[in-house]
């Protein structure tokens, strides 16, 4: 009898529900809004009634479109936006006030004090991550410390915290809280080697014990949804982050396997396995995922970020006005062999890993009488392909691994001119799958591993199917050529002068 994953990914700007059969393949989707709140300048939030509304209509929405009743589905997976941070009462289950979400920068100013206080080894060395308002730890702080008794009421255990797994998963069991192992190593209160919350790290902070929610592991039973929300009781039996979620979606289960998610950003992560590597370029050491039943098989991972990707080729076509849609850029590109000696730095709000300048800003270097469109649409895709490789380069460098491929997703994957140029600057072949909404399809990996659909990993390496592959074709010596104009070029973007590339 066929039975059916329900895969809830819950996005930044969007809540999907996919179901995938039990051959990996979607057969019913979904796709709600999730509005944007902006309070103040560098401040961003959601409504959290919107966050569980939006993805409850998505899920219902989605088993109408397919005919699939609750009874038909196995599990139910979540992937989800990380670092969002939320704060509800326990007794109603009513938020205290909107989500603050993950690219709000409100405790900027919090966490520079932080850095300046000599904080930062001592974060990095237990959380592998750096002091940061990405993370859901200052965000927790700012909610318990701004709105009136707050900080009285979490102490008494009557408040509950949680990042938008643990939301969805209240609601979806009418009050089970829990967060995975993935999740947790987001909010810079998780140690990442005693996998557990940090003593220390809440005194820090100011946070009660009490408000906190159980870790468990990435995939098996958590729990059970209230039958009124589908229909029927359904066991959630995956739950991750979503970057993690899509490095599991694309089977990189080895140590050394890598993953990018070509997105607005760029996300990359390396599979490292037990070890979890202090990263000495920049990078953040986080957790993979836990396949249970305990949290002692916990993997990790390497993460680093590129600020701006696809992002680029939207500011070439609403600012520039170069081109009408976005797959226009790639004719474009392909119509030219080179870019006459351009180069683009895209720096628009800093530079990630591994320069970590964020007053760096975007520059474009090399023009000359014979530069046109053409070539400004290929140096821009070109730049996407070479931040990519400073942050590969880097994971080289953390682990000591050399890069045998590097599996993508996200929608700038689709555009093929600058996957071969990826391959080609990394000298490693790059591997696209059919289907490339790897983060949902990780949440329903991890979902039907845990309720027994799948008895192993090997199971599901067997359902990817075909691979489009990128095999570089560019010479040694041009590769070299083109990366030293390259960080020639990132130079003179910088303020902070360094040579560690």
């Amino acid at each position: 009898m066929q039975k059916y994953i329900l895969s809830l990914d819950a996005g930044t700007t969007s809540n999907r529900a996919i179901i995938f059969n039990m051959q990996g393949k979607p057969v019913a989707s979904s796709q709600r809004e999730l509005p944007q709140i902006y309070p103040q300048p560098g401040w961003v939030e959601h409504d959290p009634r919107l966050i569980w509304a939006t993805m409850l209509a998505a899920a219902r929405e989605a088993m109408a479109a397919g005919g699939i009743s609750a009874t038909e589905i196995a599990s139910l997976g979540i992937a989800n936006q990380r670092e969002t941070t939320l704060l509800w009462e326990k007794a109603t289950g009513q938020p205290l006030c909107n989500a603050i979400v993950w690219q709000c920068r409100r405790t900027a100013g919090r966490c520079d004090r932080l850095r300046s206080e000599g904080y930062t080894d001592f974060i990095r060395e237990r959380t592998g991550l750096m002091p940061d308002a990405y993370f859901s730890a200052t965000k927790l702080e700012w909610m318990l410390k701004n709105i009136p008794g707050a900080a009285e009421r979490a102490a008494a255990g009557e408040l509950a915290f949680g990042t938008v797994d643990s939301w969805l998963i209240w609601n979806l069991t009418g009050g089970l809280h829990v967060t995975d192992v993935s999740n947790a190593s987001r909010t810079m209160l998780f140690n990442i080697h005693t996998l557990r919350w940090d003593d220390e790290l809440l005194e820090l902070f100011g946070i009660p014990k009490e408000v906190l929610p159980e870790i468990v592991p990435s995939s098996g039973c958590i729990g059970t949804t209230s039958p009124e929300h589908l229909g029927a009781p359904v066991k959630i039996a995956g739950v991750a982050g979503d970057q993690q979620a899509a490095l599991f979606g694309q089977t990189c289960f080895e140590p050394g396997d890598v993953k990018n998610t070509y997105g607005t950003g760029a996300f990359l992560l390396m599979n490292t396995g037990k070890e979890a590597p202090f990263s000495r370029s920049g990078l953040l050491t986080t957790v993979a995922w836990s396949r249970g039943p305990s949290l002692s098989d916990t993997l990790y991972a390497l993460e680093g970020s590129v600020f701006v990707a696809g992002a680029v080729v939207q500011w070439l076509r609403d600012e520039l006005g170069l081109i009408s849609t976005a797959p226009e850029s790639e004719a474009l590109a392909m119509s030219v062999d080179h870019t006459c000696g351009c180069y683009i730095v895209p720096a628009f709000t800093g530079l990630g890993a591994p320069w970590w300048d964020g007053s760096a800003r975007g520059i474009i270097t090399g023009l000359t009488r014979g530069v046109n469109r053409r070539h400004i649409v290929r140096a821009a895709l070109e730049s996407i392909a070479y931040q990519v490789a400073d942050v590969l380069h880097a994971m080289a460098a953390d682990t000591g691994r050399n890069l045998k491929a590097i599996y993508v997703d996200g929608g700038a994957s689709a555009n093929n001119f600058l996957l071969q140029f990826q391959a080609d600057i990394l000298g490693v072949p790059v591997l696209r799958p059919a289907y490339i909404e790897s983060t949902a399809l990780g949440a329903a990996y991890l979902a039907g591993l845990g309720a027994g659909i799948w008895d192993s990993e090997h199971a599901l390496s067997a359902l990817t199917g075909n691979l489009s592959t990128f095999e570089p074709k560019m010479s040694a010596d041009r590769r070299e050529e083109l990366l030293s104009g390259w960080h020639e070029a990132v130079s003179r973007a910088l303020t902070k002068r360094q040579t560690n590339i």
